[in-house]
């Protein structure tokens, strides 16, 4: 995998220089010249909230068209990759400032390339272990949750959402969607559905699952016109 680094740098000869370490390392570096430019390259064309696929940013603070301060904060908002910056700027203020803006790591201009080149190495290592850590911890929950159409349910906190929107589910009408979504083919007959859920006699006459069921399908189309719950008549219910 070829990891991409974003370099930001209005001095030209030190923007190709990065460039061409970058390279040698064998990243692929895309150059920004203002601060408005980065903005354009992170932000264009993404969706709100989101960032431009890079892995590092290499950002300089003295920068024509917005301060690189200023471009930290708004990457921060959004996002937590890796950012160093690289400065003139030598005073403890302004390294403290900007690491509580969010920044990885500080360097002060002028920089050796080997160290420039280790610490970026070394940001992009921790950086890969957070993502890999989040995406194990995405695919844990992922198992964890029932999905059928627009319906999600995640038993750890006993809620579903439909189309994103939570609903307000009593523990009964919660217990025969879990039950529903866990066999999503199979036919249950209201006795068996009566006995699993309320785990008790049932007699025949108890309108009990019917109202649970009917309450349910209100919850459901109340968010999504579909229909979810079928009734097989003289069977039973199944997701539709």
């Amino acid at each position: 995998m070829i990891y991409k680094i974003l370099i930001v740098e209005d001095d030209s000869d030190i923007n190709t220089l990065l460039a061409k370490i970058m390279k040698q390392q064998g990243y692929e570096a895309i150059q920004a010249f203002s601060g408005t430019e980065a903005e354009l390259r992170l932000f264009s064309n993404i969706e709100e909230g989101e960032i431009a696929d890079f892995d590092l940013i290499l950002l300089d603070l003295m920068l024509p068209g917005m301060m690189g301060e200023e471009l930290l904060k708004k990457v921060r908002k959004v996002s937590d990759i890796p950012v160093i910056v690289l400065s003139a700027k030598s005073s403890l203020e302004d390294k403290v400032t900007v690491l509580n803006f969010g920044a990885d790591d500080y360097l002060v201009k002028p920089f050796e390339p080997e160290e420039v080149i280790a610490r970026v190495n070394g940001a992009i290592k921790r950086y890969q272990r957070y993502v890999k850590k989040e995406e194990r911890q995405i695919r844990e929950e992922e198992k964890e949750t029932l999905t059928y159409k627009k319906l999600i349910l995640y038993p750890r906190e006993r809620e579903v959402k439909a189309e994103g929107v939570s609903l307000s589910l009593t523990a009964h009408e919660y217990d025969i969607l879990k039950l529903l979504m866990e066999h999503p083919s199979k036919v249950f007959s209201r006795e068996t559905l009566y006995e699993t859920i309320w785990q008790g006699g049932y007699y025949g006459e108890d309108n009990t699952v019917n109202m649970h069921i009917s309450n349910l399908r209100k919850k459901i189309s109340a968010v999504i016109e579909e229909e979810y719950i079928k009734t097989v008549w003289g069977i039973g219910y199944k997701l539709d």
